[in-house]
């Protein structure tokens, strides 16, 4: 009667090893695997347990058996450490797999001794032969290798539970249940000496459990799932080749793309020329010099996008060779190309409205100076020629070099020109307007206007222009009337402390009132403004500018004799 039931159950487990066998999985776990190979073997054991005449051929069948409680064991406890995200290093399952296999042949070496089994004795039964075992002083070992399997299972299974992460709890169930009622099993049988084991029957059932559940273990990887839609999907071209460049492998989407693989032959090199040699040698070389991974091209009117990539058959192994992707990109290509040309569109916008805003901004910062300086009689005109004449000033800075300018910072110092007065707007016209010296005190007043300038420059500009226009705005318009050697106004800086923006603006300033006609002066003579001007270099302009007003003296002079 046992002979039929364990024969029962090595028919089934020999069905489960065909079944999976033709289920063409994309992907399959090692361990399980090799379980499902070794249980037909260890069932046999046991099902020839049952027929055997001597003590002799009872041995090899559990020879057979030994299988289950240390290879299979540990095949077992590394699927559950798999499932439940636990890494083992490739040193510890080498090291536990030498242990269990040492365990397996200590058992066959110990076959024909008593260190194993003290003695083996046959018994006819109504069920089927069978056997009784006295066990030899060895076998402590196999008691003690047991009970560290199931502790490390026990201990892993508990904390899987604790950590709470992204693994089946499904699946975490069926490993806790069939541990145990193995270990109950196993160790009611021990005790209570049975003739005829049950385990192969749990063998079976968990084995039958584990592939009905398999469908739903790989749906929990995603690797899996992707590798399997990639290939349904069929819409990715694939190559391998190996680290001296030989062809591996490809699928037929790749020879869509490169006809040439049609004829190319496996583990041989690729041909020199070719569409193929000159994509792939590209990609190699852009990859290995520049890091670079993908590149696209153009055939037939078709863009695709091909990529590299290093694979590896095994995890934490090394390289073996390159995997090339190749897509179709013709519609990411023309979408590409309509959102280019829209975004230059829109960019061509915003930029016409920029400009746009900018004339409007400008403007009115210019209608506000000429509202100041028409309220004062002794300035007219005076925004207009300084704005004008920073321009000859600032390109014979950058004609000269002296001072490293960009063109934007030159732009927006002749920009920001025209405010350079605009807190004139707090000064009472009875001081703006005197046409006689100013007191003490109207002076005082006087010099707060380069103040107000400056914090009316950041409540028109500041949130709407950038902020570095904004900054060189204020330096103009705050410390236009600082002098080199401090003695200026608002805050006495010296030297290279006051903005290089502000010291020239101070010249053309200076400059203008000098060659100007106001209503408590008539205009001075170029050569007199020139000879204080010099004067002026080193006390209150910066002397390294006197060879820029030096160069563009003339220019200088020229604009006055037609504008003044």
């Amino acid at each position: 009667m046992i002979t039929i039931v364990y024969e029962i159950c090595l028919i089934i487990s020999v069905i489960v090893w065909i079944y999976l066998a033709g289920r063409d999985y994309q992907k399959i776990d090692p361990y399980f695997s090799v379980s499902s190979t070794i249980i037909p073997i260890i069932l046999l054991g046991y099902w020839l347990k049952t027929m055997v005449m001597s003590a002799e051929a009872a041995m090899m069948a559990f020879c057979f058996i030994y299988l289950d409680s240390t290879v299979l064991l540990l095949l077992y406890t590394f699927a559950i450490l798999r499932s439940m995200g636990f890494n083992v290093r490739v040193g510890i399952r080498y090291l536990f797999s030498i242990i269990a296999f040492a365990h397996l042949f200590l058992v066959w070496l110990c076959a024909h001794n008593r260190m194993y089994f003290d003695s083996i004795y046959i018994m006819d039964t109504e069920y089927g032969t069978a056997t009784i075992v006295r066990d030899g002083p060895l076998k402590f070992l196999h008691v003690l290798y047991l009970a560290c399997i199931f502790m490390a299972i026990v201990f892993f299974l508990l904390l899987a539970y604790l950590r709470n992460g992204t693994y089946s709890r499904r699946t975490m169930a069926l490993y806790a249940l069939s541990t145990a009622a193995g270990l109950v099993i196993y160790a009611s049988e021990t005790v209570s000496e049975v003739n005829f084991s049950v385990l192969p029957c749990l063998y079976v059932i968990c084995e039958v459990v584990v592939v009905a559940n398999y469908d739903l273990a790989l749906a929990h990887d995603v690797s899996a799932i992707i590798s399997a839609h990639q290939i349904a999907q069929g819409s990715r071209g694939y190559m391998a080749l190996d680290r001296k460049n030989h062809f591996l492998s490809c699928n037929e989407k790749m020879i869509e793309f490169l006809p040439e693989l049609a004829t190319q032959m496996v583990d041989s090199a690729l041909p020199d020329k070719g569409e193929t040699a000159r994509l792939c040698n590209s990609l190699i070389y852009s990859y290995e010099r520049h890091g670079k991974n993908s590149e696209k091209y153009v055939k037939d009117g078709m863009t695709y996008i091909a990529e590299i990539n290093p694979f590896f058959v095994r995890k934490n192994g090394k390289r073996k060779g390159y995997i090339f992707d190749v897509r179709d990109a013709t519609e990411e290509q023309k979408a590409l190309d309509v959102m280019a040309s829209y975004n230059d569109s829109l960019n061509e916008q915003v930029r016409l409205k920029t400009e746009n805003i900018l004339e409007i901004q400008n403007k009115i910062v210019a209608g506000m100076a000429n509202m100041i300086e028409n309220r004062d009689n002794n300035t007219g005109g005076h925004v207009k020629r300084t704005s004008d004449i920073i321009k000859i000033v600032i390109d014979e800075i950058r004609k000269q070099g002296v001072i490293p300018m960009d063109p934007d910072f030159a732009r927006d110092i002749v920009r920001a020109a025209p405010m350079h007065d605009l807190g004139k707007i707090i000064v009472e016209n009875s001081i703006l307007n005197k046409p006689g010296k100013l007191t003490d005190e109207e002076y005082e007043i006087m010099k707060q206007h380069s103040t107000k300038s400056g914090e009316m420059v950041m409540i028109l500009l500041d949130g709407v222009e950038e902020e570095h226009f904004v900054k060189i705005a204020y330096n103009v318009a705050r410390f236009h009337h600082e002098r080199w050697d401090g003695m200026g106004y608002p805050e006495k800086l010296v030297g290279s402390m006051i903005p290089i923006e502000a010291r020239i603006m101070a010249i053309v300033d200076v400059y203008d009132a000098l060659v100007s006609e106001r209503s408590y002066k008539k205009a001075i003579e170029f050569s007199v403004a020139e000879k204080i001007m010099r004067e002026g270099m080193g006390t209150q302009f910066d002397p390294n500018l006197l060879d820029v007003f030096l160069g563009c003296r003339e220019q200088l002079e020229e604009y006055y004799r037609i504008n003044r």
